[in-house]
């Protein structure tokens, strides 16, 4: 009977790693001219986390962060923020709530192998206790 309900456990935090490895969460903030630390939010499958950076001659840079389209990625988009118009990058990154700050050198996500093979580290571990 211990040993089913090791078994058990282990499906369930493999499950819940599995779950956590394909929802993506990533920071949110509207536009602002001050530093935002940011709500997390639910993205899509084809979109990534973002840190948003804009500059206008002579004017404070604005920011923002959130989800955006992995194909607008790096693009310089004019945006206009409080009647003025900025010019708007968005710097992606991967990786559940990757856009905490502002950009910084990249990382790369851990891929669901690699989680699987941890994982799979926990079922000899749970037989033997």
């Amino acid at each position: 009977m211990g040993t089913l309900l090791s078994l058990s456990w282990c499906l369930i935090v493999v499950l819940a790693c599995i779950t956590m490895a394909v929802s993506k969460y990533c920071f949110y903030c509207d536009f602002t001219n001050a530093h935002c630390v940011g709500t997390p939010m639910y993205c899509g499958e084809e979109e990534d986390c973002y840190f948003g950076h804009g500059t206008a001659a002579g004017l404070t840079y604005i920011t923002n962060k959130g989800c955006v389209a992995v194909t607008r990625c790096g693009k310089d988009e004019p945006v206009t923020y409080m009647g003025v118009t900025y010019s708007f990058i968005t710097y992606c990154c991967q990786g559940n709530l990757c856009n905490a700050g502002p950009r910084g050198p990249k990382q790369a996500p851990p891929s669901l192998t690699t989680i699987i093979r941890g994982l799979s580290l926990l079922v000899p571990l749970s037989w033997m206790l």
